[in-house]
């Protein structure tokens, strides 16, 4: 199908057209909304960003070689094709449907929303549909893939930008691959990114603070994280999975249209799929599970609590898709520990890794980890809190860290233009106690991580918490190579020597 600017007209049906003569049938080779990666014959969209507005780029984008603009406003300095739009990240999405021929509405497309797991249940749920022998691609914060064998693709977002999405799913039909298994970030929803996409099913993992620098409210928060299950078609091929023990669940059922397939999961509340009798260990953990299609054994390789719901997330919706019980156990059974999620990287002292950077991902990871203390070992918890994000979360973490570990070190995490000190500073009036023997701050994280090692016995946890899997840190405008991984394997070769 051609891609002119006279055929995105036609579809697109802008409000004005801006210095059209004679471009009409230029042909459109791709999206673009960064002038600087843009390429001669990109159609160039102008998006408002956070810190940046797109408007005012529209003239490096022309000088890169862009065919068109697509603009909220009029831009009397450029005389070039500038095709007027109420919305620009609107736009961006059917744009890049058209462009890519609307290759969702050929995909088993499931979307998993929350604000802690949802990384760890897409792997899940991705080894659930290998098991079942059909071919699956994940997209989520660690990247895109096109199998569990194949190495990540890095989008820069947990749900990357809507044209590069439906570029995305395009890329997984030309390898005839027609499920998908993708996280769905707050951000995403509310910034049109998966306007265009086709939801099969949806995923609750959870509701807790976090992004509200963004949506202000916890109001707002679950009104944009709803919307991924009031979008689904009103029919019994679609479901939702919902987790009973989270206090937001009655009103995310009340979102989901009636003839939707619901399928809810928990420990605490009754639900249709139950985890009963759970043990945790160093190695992982146990449970029995309940469900409609019988009670089985599960042994998972990881543990802790979050660990449990999230396989039971993953489960229920592989239930929902009719794979069999059996191989959705056999699935969660070979799933190791994801990247950054309780990973473990060193044991005497045990070292643990771990994304937690909201109230309730501290809460989740720290409880986590004293379930595996030796008796006579100490919970060393190593932390920070990112910059340029929701400050309120902040000392609330620092009272959860005083609670549950027996030291705490706080440091900095990615402080982006904050100043670190502050970061620091917030953290520590949540803080009731600052003994030096309970808490130490140490700002550059290297040596906090360098201390928590230098301070620990062979019996003792030590959780590395915030950036996980991130192999950088964000410093005023520099981005440097950082890995806590690495980072805590050279603490204890040099304690070592």
């Amino acid at each position: 199908m051609s891609k002119s600017i006279k055929n995105l007209i036609e579809y697109l049906k802008p409000e004005k057209i801006y210095n059209l003569s004679g471009n009409e049938n230029i042909e459109i080779t791709g999206i673009s909304f960064n002038s600087k990666t843009l390429e001669t014959g990109n159609l160039f969209i102008c998006i408002k960003g956070e810190h940046v507005d797109g408007h005012n780029f529209a003239k490096n984008a022309v000088d890169s070689g862009a065919v068109a603009i697509i603009s909220e406003k009029e831009l009397p300095d450029i005389s070039f094709p500038v095709l007027q739009v109420k919305n620009t990240e609107l736009a961006v999405a059917q744009i890049g449907a058209w462009f890519y021929d609307f290759p969702a509405k050929e995909i088993n497309l499931i979307g998993i929303t929350g604000t802690n797991g949802k990384t760890t249940v897409t792997h899940l749920l991705e080894n659930i549909f290998e098991k079942a022998d059909l071919k699956c691609g994940l997209i989520g914060t660690l990247g895109n893939r096109y199998s569990s064998t194949d190495k990540y693709i890095s989008s820069g977002h947990t749900t990357p930008q809507a044209s590069d999405l439906q570029k995305v799913f395009r890329d997984f039909l030309d390898k005839d691959i027609k499920n998908v298994v993708m996280e769905v970030s707050s951000h995403a929803i509310e910034q049109h990114r998966i306007d265009g996409c086709v939801f099969k099913g949806a995923v609750l993992t959870n509701i807790t603070q976090d992004h509200l620098d963004y949506h202000i409210t916890m109001g707002n928060y679950f009104l944009a994280k709803s919307k991924l299950f009031s979008s689904l078609e009103n029919n019994t091929e679609s479901f939702a999975v919902i987790n009973k023990d989270d206090s937001y669940a009655e009103r995310f059922i009340e979102a989901t249209p009636s003839n939707v397939r619901i399928l809810t999961y928990g420990i605490k509340n009754k639900a249709d799929i139950m985890a009963k009798n759970i043990e945790f260990s160093v190695y992982g953990s146990k449970f029995i599970c309940v469900t409609p299609f019988g009670t089985k054994d599960v042994n998972l390789q990881m543990t802790g609590m979050f660990s449990i719901y999230n396989a039971l997330a993953a489960m229920s919706a592989g239930l929902a898709e009719g794979i069999d019980l059996n191989v959705c156990i056999e699935a969660l059974e070979s799933t190791p520990s994801v990247a950054g999620r309780f990973e473990v990287v060193a044991r005497k002292p045990l070292v643990i890794v771990d994304y937690a950077h909201t109230p309730d991902g501290l809460e989740n990871v720290l409880k986590a980890a004293q379930e595996i203390v030796p008796h006579d070992g100490k919970l060393i918890c190593v932390f920070g809190c990112g910059g340029d994000r929701d400050a309120t979360k902040r000392p609330q973490m620092g009272r959860i860290a005083e609670v549950l570990a027996d030291k705490v070190i706080i440091t900095s995490d990615n402080p982006r233009s904050e100043d670190p000190q502050q970061i620091i500073t917030d953290i520590l009036s949540g803080i009731k106690s600052l003994s030096s023997s309970k808490v130490i701050v140490e700002i550059d994280r290297r040596a906090a991580i360098e201390t928590s090692v230098r301070i620990s016995k062979e019996d003792d946890v030590i959780v590395l918490a915030g950036k996980g899997h991130e192999d950088y840190q964000i410093l005023n405008n520099e981005t440097i190579h950082f890995d806590d991984r690495e980072e805590a394997k050279k603490a204890l070769e040099k304690l070592n020597k």
